[in-house]
């Protein structure tokens, strides 16, 4: 019987001796997934308003899965997140093919950019209302920050 309560003890102080090394492995925080289906809760009198959600989750980090518009150039420093794979630059279609669902992606450091095809996954800090890049003069509504993507 003891032989039985030492082994038992070993198990359960490696076991609690491991615990440090399982919560180091994730993340301090974890990202809140974002749908395209979930940006917009209606379509009022000025337009499309943004979701409860989205205003909820403005500023906190947030995972959303989508497809990179071809970007306008190979160095740039953000790109567009489309619901749908995109084999023509949004910039340089017409008004008609500008796609309704879109989120620009500005990174915390430069990444190798994906073919269109690629589903990848988005996680950065969330941020909506209209905005002018300094630098591009892009105007954007809806935008992640300080974010990093991955294929999925």
């Amino acid at each position: 019987m003891e032989k039985l309560f030492s082994l038992r003890r070993r198990s359960m102080l490696g076991l609690m001796a491991s615990m440090p090394l399982v919560a180091a492995a994730r993340p301090a925080f974890a990202a809140s997934d974002l749908g395209f289906n979930e940006l917009y809760g209606k379509f009022g009198v000025l337009g499309l308003e943004f979701s409860d959600k989205v205003k909820k989750l403005a500023g906190k980090e947030v995972a959303v899965r989508g497809f990179m518009a071809p970007p306008l150039k190979a160095e740039a420093a953000f790109f567009v997140l489309t619901e749908v794979p995109m084999s023509l630059c949004p910039f340089c279609s017409s008004d008609a093919d500008w796609p309704d669902n879109i989120i620009v992606v500005y990174l915390s450091e430069k990444q190798t950019f994906t073919q269109p095809s690629q589903t990848i996954e988005v996680r950065g800090k969330l941020e909506f209302g209209s905005w002018t890049d300094p630098e591009t003069g892009f105007v954007s509504l809806l935008r992640i920050r300080q974010a990093e993507y991955g294929t999925v």
